[in-house]
């Protein structure tokens, strides 16, 4: 079953997801902000640490901007507290174990890989804005010129 994709306008599905030291994060704690909400498969894997250090990279660009960066995967909040260390991630990344974001986001479905078909994490990006509603949804997004891509869209690029 796929949910509904979301699309700019709709409400931001709220959630509150363990951030990697285990503090409770919820997105409605960011109210009249601007928050990018990024899903990635597999902290430490190959694309998701280049996705997350272009993030990571840009992060003052964004932050003088007005957005704040949450990075939401399936991974427990040792293995992120790990891959935050490992990369220096200045920004949450989120645990949700039970998929209950990755869901209400339709960021967690169907996905095709050399011809097999299987249940995964869809690399997603959204941008929900001050009031709480979806500005940018992006599904589907490749991990390498993301970031770049992303600063573009929002009239950011240098």
């Amino acid at each position: 079953m796929t949910e509904q994709r979301l699309s700019p306008g709709d409400k931001a599905p709220d959630f509150t997801l363990p951030d990697s030291e285990g503090n409770d994060v919820k997105l409605s704690d960011f109210r009249g902000k601007s928050v990018v909400v990024y899903f990635y498969p597999n902290a430490g894997t190959p694309g998701c640490t280049k996705q997350a250090c272009d993030f990571r990279d840009s992060l003052a660009q964004l932050n003088d901007a007005g957005y704040q960066v949450l990075g939401i995967s399936p991974d427990k909040p040792a293995k992120l507290a790990k891959f935050v260390e490992a990369e220096g991630l200045t920004f949450p990344l989120l645990s949700d174990t039970e998929k209950t974001a990755l869901k209400a986001y339709s960021a967690f479905g169907e996905k095709k890989n050399y011809g097999r078909v299987y249940e995964g994490v869809i690399r997603s990006t959204f941008v929900v804005d001050p009031e709480g509603k979806i500005a940018v949804a992006q599904y589907n997004v490749r991990a390498t010129g993301h970031v770049a891509k992303l600063l573009r869209d929002l009239d950011l690029a240098s």
